[in-house]
Formats: structure tokens, C-alpha cells, sequence
């Protein structure tokens, strides 16, 4: 449909304008990243890029819904209630955590409130299917199942923000591709968020890619991991293609595999799973060797072949 172009360019040209705005607020208010042990950056840089994503998106999603309105199209309102309530929660956190600092165990305990919300409004994984067993329902468990998806692809794609471009290019990766399986499985709701959150990221790339003039803060990297998880909920998982249970796993391969990596490491050395290391997928190939734009190239060409492949298996059913 037509009304995808003009969102993806609302989402994308809001961004590239809000996000020296939100520099220029972020230094301002001492929202800024110092160098350290544990950074690979040598200068200080603001960090609320999420605040330009988000102008971004919400502007292209507000678009949409009216233009599919318009259309006799779109999703069930109480299900898009419930993600942009959930997201904006979950952005205002990352800007508290941004501006002031906040514990491991109060930001978990606010993710899984804001994905509560989504769940609450019917966005829930109620059966799974796969090629072997044919449709497998959840009943009652896929409530759980949901929150852990949300929380972890929260935390997933902050956990890999940690090199210029990195986490906001696996994003649009990512929610590139899952726009075309939302197409694929007719949820044109899931494909609007998806679209609008790939335009807003692409736009943040214009000043987040090495060398970055701006971070995107845990505002950011949790917006981006928070709404992938609850559109794929509705794109893929809600759905009865054969390969649904794979298709959001192999898109999402790269931050799945950092975080399950992560936290089987720390909890092996006998450390809690939210202590921060240097021992994530891009700190390992900037150790071997890697510059910083090559680790970044290199982990795109994964994202970008694992969802080459995701697409291939969806469009084959």
C-alpha cells in the first residue's frame, strides 16, 4: 500500500530534524556519555537520542493510523493503545535513567509494567506454530511467555548499543524486515509500527553512525528493543504461518545470541547478569582486530543475512 512511503519518510525526516534539537537539550541538561573503562569512545557525547526517535515515530504513526482510518484499514485500537502507552513508558524510563541513573532491579520492574500494558490490551502470544506439530496453544502461559519476550528484546537491544550505529542498524535491520512479514501475514498495524520504527532509526543514523555525534541512550536502545518485541508479537506470533515460531528468533538472531551469551558468562563466573563487561559480540571483533565501523559492517551483514533468510522461509509458506 502506498500510505507505507509516506510514513516511512515522515519517520525518517522528523528524526534527522529532531535529533540536533535533542543534542544541542541533551548537553544542556548533562544527559552526556564521559568516556571510561568500559566505553570505546574518547570524547564526551550526548545521549537522549531516543527523545528524536520517538518524535519521529510517533509523528509517522499518528499519519498512518488516520490515513488506514481513512482506508477502512489498520489494527485493533485497544492493541495500538496498548504498545504506544507501553513504549512511551518505556522511553520515559530511559530518559529518567538517562538524566539521573537508576538501579538494574527498578528498571526491570518498570519494563515489565510497560510490557503489562501491551499485554493487557489482547497483545498476547496465544499459540505458536511450527512445521513439526502443527499449532500449539498456549492458553494462560502465553501471558508470561509475552512479558519475558518483551523485557528480554528490551534489554537485548540495549545490551548490543554499544558501538556507533550498532544497535540503531540491527533496529532497522530488523524492523525492516518484519515490516514484510507483517505484509506477508496481512497485520498492516504491525507493519506500520514496524516501518515507522525502521524510518525513525535510519534517520538517527545520519548522527549516530561512527564517528556518532549522539547516543541513543537507554531512551533509545530500550524504545527500539521494546517495540520490535511487541509489533513481532502481532506480525509473526499471532499468526498461522508455519514458520512463525522461527521467523522472529532468526530476524533477531544477533541480540538474542549477545544476550543469551551474556547472561550464561556472568552467571557462570558467579556474577549477576546485569554487571556490565567487555565481553559482548562487538568488544570480541574489535579485539580481533576490527575497527569500530568494521565490527558495526560486520554484524549488519549477519542481521542482515539471518533475515534474509527469515524472509525467504515466510514468503516460501
Amino acid at each position: 500500500m502506498l500510505i507505507f512511503i509516506p510514513a516511512f519518510l515522515i519517520a525518517l525526516f522528523v528524526t534527522i530534524l529532531a535529533t540536533p534539537i535533542v543534542s544541542k537539550i541533551a548537553v544542556r541538561f548533562g544527559a552526556v556519555d564521559n568516556p571510561g573503562e568500559r566505553k570505546v569512545h574518547t570524547k564526551i557525547v550526548p545521549r537522549l537520542g531516543g527523545a528524536a526517535i520517538y518524535a519521529g515515530f510517533i509523528c509517522s504513526l499518528i499519519f498512518g493510523i488516520i490515513f488506514l482510518k481513512l482506508l477502512g484499514r489498520g489494527m485493533e485500537p485497544l492493541h495500538l493503545l496498548g504498545i504506544i502507552i507501553g513504549g512511551t513508558l518505556i522511553f520515559l524510563v530511559g530518559i529518567f535513567d538517562d538524566l539521573t541513573g537508576l538501579k538494574p532491579i527498578t528498571k526491570l520492574i518498570w519494563q515489565f509494567i510497560a510490557a503489562g500494558f501491551v499485554v493487557f490490551s489482547g497483545v498476547t502470544i496465544g499459540f505458536i506454530s511450527n512445521p513439526f506439530n502443527g499449532m500449539l496453544t498456549l492458553g494462560l502461559v502465553g501471558i508470561p511467555l509475552t512479558l519475558i519476550w518483551i523485557v528480554g528484546m528490551t534489554n537485548a537491544i540495549n545490551l548490543i548499543d554499544g558501538l556507533d550505529g550498532l544497535a540503531a542498524g540491527v533496529t532497522a535491520i530488523s524492523s525492516g524486515t518484519l515490516f514484510f512479514v507483517a505484509l506477508r501475514t496481512h497485520q498492516i498495524g504491525a507493519a506500520l509500527i514496524m516501518l515507522s520504527l525502521c524510518g525513525a532509526a535510519l534517520g538517527f543514523l545520519r548522527y549516530n553512525f561512527f564517528p556518532a555525534k549522539i547516543f541513543l541512550g537507554d531512551s533509545g536502545s530500550y524504545l527500539l528493543g521494546f517495540l520490535l518485541a511487541s509489533a513481532s508479537v502481532i506480525g509473526v506470533f499471532k499468526t498461522t504461518l508455519v514458520v512463525a515460531l522461527i521467523i522472529p528468533i532468526m530476524i533477531l538472531g544477533v541480540p538474542i545470541f549477545d544476550t543469551m551469551f551474556a547472561i550464561t558468562r556472568r552467571l557462570g563466573e558467579g556474577r549477576s547478569p546485569f554487571a556490565a563487561d567487555k565481553k559482548h559480540i562487538h568488544h570480541m571483533l574489535l579485539r580481533a582486530g576490527f575497527t569500530q565501523r568494521e565490527a558495526v559492517l560486520a554484524i549488519y551483514i549477519a542481521c542482515f543475512l539471518l533475515s534474509i533468510g527469515a524472509l525467504l522461509m515466510a514468503l516460501s509458506k
